[in-house]
């Protein structure tokens, strides 16, 4: 079976111009081309099945392009999500072959130029693949970055996996994407959906769009704490930063996650987020699979004196040791602590919630002392 003679002439005079990409729609049987001139299209005249008529075009395009029939091989879905290098040359060609598996391989090219990154999302614009593309700097600092930011707010109300939400929502918070009054609305959105208030804590832990009071004790603290600020002092910095007033919303906003998340991907997420916002301080760098460990390890932290930065915090604020210790147990929060609760429970929403008690409330008592 072969091409149509009109079809194959029309096809072959398409890609002796200089294509950028290729996609085909298989339900109105056209094949689309963007070229330096615009947009460009082949209505197709099928001599056999739709479906393997698609196959001889693809057929086509990949003899062109890559002199082989064979074409890219799309059962290799794990691969192409790997991001495997490759050069701009070899990326550039994959988007010519009007295969969507080869689209998605070069959305998950780590090295991708925002030329290359417009062409991609030009034949194949999908979530996902706006969420990969804004994970990379250059993109999300090109303009093509707002379009990304505007895709995935629009369709924001259809996603069904909580992970996807809060990636969509994190990357674009990224600066310069959205105005404030977007921002406003994303945060309201929230409300109904505790999840997306995950993706304000990955990016803008320190700005969300929440008024809180500072700690009762936080100009106290500010004042006691001036000279090892000057000193760069990470114990004093990181409690000043949870007594500010940022810092008490981030800690309500931790809080109201904890009342209401419905997944285990928003918890997981979560502490990923947290995990970030405490990594300056050394004991962040080991996370203890349940809560008692964590407790013990702050106390000998404290008990121990090794560490001379902390020593001189505590010293000059020796009232605010309990906040301290708190700071410390949180600190040694991460993915691993949900280890032993979600290895042995699939559970989602209340029942989820209920099975995490064991862990929260008494982390919720730490957190409640940095707001007191």
């Amino acid at each position: 079976m072969q091409l149509s003679n009109e079809d194959n002439l029309r096809l072959n005079v398409l890609l002796a111009q200089d294509l950028k990409a290729v996609r085909i729609d298989e339900s109105k049987m056209v094949v689309h081309a963007l070229s330096a001139k615009g947009d460009a299209k082949v209505q197709l005249n099928p001599t056999c099945r739709d479906e393997k008529y698609v196959r001889l075009v693809k057929e086509l395009l990949s003899n062109k392009i890559m002199g082989s029939p064979g074409g890219y091989p799309v059962y290799i879905k794990r691969w192409t999500r790997m991001g495997q290098e490759r050069r701009e040359e070899s990326l550039a060609q994959l988007l010519l072959l009007g295969e969507q598996e080869a689209v998605i391989a070069v959305v998950h090219a780590p090295q991708l130029s925002a030329e290359i990154a417009a062409h991609a999302w030009w034949a194949l614009p999908s979530a996902d693949n706006a969420r990969r593309l804004l994970e990379k700097q250059e993109i999300a600092q090109s303009p093509l970055a707002r379009e990304l930011a505007e895709f995935l707010l629009e369709f924001l109300p259809f996603e069904v996996e909580h992970k996807d939400m809060i990636d969509s929502v994190r990357l674009c918070l990224q600066p310069g994407l959205l105005s404030q009054a977007e921002i406003d609305d994303l945060w309201k959105r929230a409300k109904r959906k505790q999840s997306l208030y995950v993706g304000f804590l990955h990016t803008l832990p320190d700005q969300l769009p929440e008024t809180a009071a500072e700690h009762p004790g936080f100009t106290e603290a500010q004042s006691l704490l001036q000279d090892l600020l000057e000193q760069d002092n990470v114990y004093a910095r990181q409690l000043l930063r949870y007594l500010s007033a940022p810092g008490q919303a981030y800690l309500n906003t931790v809080l109201r996650i904890f009342d209401k998340a419905a997944s285990q991907d928003t918890i997981v997420s979560m502490f990923h987020a947290f995990a970030a916002y405490n990594r300056e301080l050394p004991l962040a760098a080991v996370k203890q699979r349940n809560l008692d460990d964590a407790e013990m390890q702050a106390e000998q932290w404290l008990a121990d004196n090794s560490d001379r930065q902390l020593s001189a915090c505590v010293q000059q604020v020796a009232s605010f040791v309990p906040q301290i210790k708190a700071m410390l147990v949180l600190a040694q929060m991460g993915e691993v602590t949900l280890n032993p609760i979600f290895g042995l429970t699939d559970a989602l929403g209340s029942v989820m919630r209920k099975k995490l008690k064991p862990l929260t409330d008494p982390l919720q008592q730490h957190i409640q002392l940095l707001l007191k």
